[in-house]
């Protein structure tokens, strides 16, 4: 039941990409707004034709726009969460999921609000349920569909962190149940690398970069179109020194970091990118190894994520550092909220198409350094 997608249009949005979406598996599509994430989902749903495409589900043609076929959107079995919900009002969350099937069952639509943990408030209208909970009403109204490929657009971005942290549990849970395509459309990077088994960035309607999340995470083109503000984590840096072993020194609110010789003279400031993937996490301060880049912090959230790996979130300072680690690694720590950890950082790197004086940083400057956390 694999999704096939492939989209040609010069305007509004102009658009050339496709990607392939395996059963059971959720492909985020990230990038920025304008980007064209959400007209690729639009076309998928039916919602919009491009000037050239393709949609395919488990062999099922929706839009083949050489052959003349574009089914409309209530012929395509496809489940839209849309990112303001679109719920009805006036009808409770159970006649809500109703109101999507082709035969109405009660039964059925309590046993899908039950997969979403909303069994017990069945008889609420939208307006008596919490922004997290309206939202799980709507992933259950599109299950409601049976569809073949479900659809969400930017469905945690109406929520606060706390809410979007529990949302993000429940979808990983809700994915064991799920054999069918998934379609993330996000522009949080570390949401997708937390849900997403791949990814695919998008700029400008085309497609930078495909592949598993540390693929993507590793290249550099990706890194650019999908923004320095959303790789895992920047810290704010002033080179303080170029060493004689062809090291620089900066000084960072963490303390002291060393990198390969740093362009700028000293006194620039300059921010240095943590990548999730390239932090250890230790109990203890590892012996044998340099005292350069190990920060010592205090674990403040671990999220679980869908592939083999958890995000722990660290607080160095009044800074946060992200680490993606292996399921088995977080067990042998028996790591906890609340918990002193050395993360030892295997990679840095300077955002050099960052670099800013400091009097380029006022607060209300566009380039100002993200705040911590």
């Amino acid at each position: 039941m694999a999704l096939e997608v492939m989209a040609r249009a010069a305007g509004p949005i102009p658009l050339d990409a496709a990607f392939r979406v395996e059963p059971g598996e959720l492909l985020a599509l990230v990038g920025h707004s304008g980007s064209g994430k959400t007209t690729l989902l639009r076309t998928i749903a039916g919602l919009w034709r491009p000037e050239v495409g393709r949609v395919r589900v488990n062999g099922h043609i929706w839009l083949d726009s050489a052959a003349g076929v574009n089914l409309p959107p209530h012929r395509r079995r496809v489940g839209l969460v849309f990112q303001n919900y679109a719920l009805f009002p006036h009808m409770t969350a159970l006649q809500n999921v109703m109101a999507a099937m082709d035969a109405p069952d009660r039964a059925e639509a309590a046993r899908i609000l039950d997969l979403v943990n909303l069994h017990d408030l069945s008889d609420r209208k939208p307006a008596q349920l919490s922004g997290g909970q309206q939202q799980r009403v709507a992933v259950a109204r599109a299950l409601a569909r049976r569809p073949q490929a479900l659809l969400l657009d930017e469905p945690f971005s109406a929520v606060d962190r706390a809410t979007r942290e529990k949302l993000y549990a429940e979808i990983i849970a809700l994915r064991a149940h799920l054999a069918m395509p998934v379609v993330l459309v996000t522009h949080d990077v570390n949401e997708a690398q937390m849900l997403a088994d791949r990814m695919v960035v998008i700029e400008k309607g085309r497609v930078v970069r495909a592949g598993t999340t540390a693929e993507v995470m590793a290249a550099p083109e990706a890194l650019r179109a999908m923004g320095i503000r959303e790789v895992a984590a920047m810290l704010p840096a002033t080179v303080a020194a170029h060493l004689p072993d062809g090291l620089s020194r900066l000084d960072a609110a963490t303390g002291p970091l060393f990198l390969p010789a740093v362009e700028g003279a000293v006194g620039t400031r300059v921010r240095v990118r943590i990548m999730a993937q390239d932090v250890i996490l230790s109990r203890a301060r590892p012996e044998g190894l340099s005292a350069q880049n190990i920060l010592r912090g205090r674990i403040t959230r671990i999220l679980p994520g869908t592939g083999p790996g958890v995000m722990v979130h660290v607080a160095v300072g009044d800074h946060e550092i992200l680490a993606r680690i292996t399921r088995r690694a977080a067990d042998q720590l028996a790591l906890q909220p609340g918990d002193t950890v050395h993360a030892i950082l295997k990679s840095l790197s300077v955002a050099r198409d960052h670099v800013a004086r400091a009097r380029e940083w006022a607060p209300d400057a566009p380039d100002a350094p993200p705040a911590a956390g």
